[in-house]
C-alpha cells in the first residue's frame, strides 16, 4: 500500500512510518502541508495520514484543498482535538476517518486497512455512484440497477447528500442544514418525511433498502460489502 504521511512532530512521523514499513507498506512522508499537497496532487496513494495541526497549511485546508481537486484516497487524520465538535469538522472537510492522539499504531494499522477496504463512491465529474445507484448531477437524473427512478427536486437533493457521503452517518441537523439550508431546527418530521418518500421510489421493485437508519444518530446510505 503506497501512503502519504503528513505530520510534522517528528517522533509521531518517525513512529508511523517505521510502523508502516515494517508492515510492509511504502511510505512518503512531509513535514508540512504545504509539501504535502505536492505530493498528494502529483500521485495517487492508496491512503493519507494527516495531521491536523500543520505548518504552512493546515490539515483542514490541506484536505478541503484535495477533495475540490478530485483527489479521493481515503484520509485518516491525527489530532490532539478529541471534542466532537473537532471530530465533526474533520468529517465534514472529507476525512474517511478521525484518530485522537495518543494512539496505539495497532489501532492507527487497522482503521487504515479498514479504509482501504472499503468500496470507493465513483465520482465522475457530475456523477455519483454508489452500489447500483446512480446520480447525474447535470441532468438531475437517478437510476437504480439501470431502472430510472423520478424525485422531485428536495428527494433528489436529499439522496445526492448521502451519497456523497457513502458509509457516513449524516444526522438530521446536517441534513437540514445542507438540503433546506435551515440553521435552526424547525421541530418538524420534514426530514423523515422526505426520507419516507424517497425510500419508497427507490425501493419499488427491490428487495433491500439503500439507506440505512442508524437508531439515535441520523441515516446513512448503505456500501456494499
Amino acid at each position: 500500500m503506497q501512503v502519504l504521511l503528513v505530520e510534522d512532530d517528528r517522533e509521531t512521523r518517525e513512529f508511523i512510518a517505521r510502523g508502516l514499513r515494517e508492515a510492509g507498506h511504502q511510505v512518503t512522508a512531509c513535514t508540512n502541508g504545504h509539501d504535502g499537497l505536492i505530493e498528494a496532487t502529483g500521485r495517487d496513494f492508496d491512503a493519507i495520514v494527516l495531521d491536523r495541526m500543520l505548518p504552512g497549511i493546515d490539515g483542514l485546508s490541506l484536505l478541503r484543498m484535495l477533495r475540490a481537486g478530485g483527489r479521493h484516497a481515503p484520509v485518516l487524520m491525527l489530532t490532539a482535538l478529541g471534542g466532537i465538535s473537532d471530530r465533526v469538522e474533520g468529517l465534514e472537510s472529507g476525512a474517511d476517518d478521525y484518530l485522537v492522539k495518543p494512539f496505539a499504531f495497532s489501532e492507527l494499522s487497522a482503521r487504515l486497512q479498514a479504509l482501504t477496504r472499503r468500496p470507493a463512491v465513483r465520482v465522475e465529474t457530475h456523477r455519483l455512484v454508489v452500489g447500483d445507484l446512480v446520480i447525474d448531477e447535470l441532468r438531475r437524473t437517478v437510476e437504480r440497477a439501470g431502472q430510472r427512478i423520478v424525485l422531485q427536486p428536495r428527494e433528489f437533493c436529499l439522496l445526492a447528500e448521502l451519497m456523497r457521503n457513502p458509509g457516513r452517518i449524516m444526522t438530521r441537523t446536517m441534513l437540514l442544514e445542507r438540503v433546506w439550508d435551515f440553521d435552526f431546527d424547525p421541530k418538524t418530521n420534514i426530514v423523515e418525511t422526505h426520507l419516507s418518500r424517497l425510500r419508497a421510489k427507490l425501493n419499488d421493485g427491490f428487495e433491500s433498502d439503500p439507506i440505512e437508519t442508524v437508531r439515535g444518530a441520523g441515516y446513512r446510505i448503505r456500501v456494499p460489502d
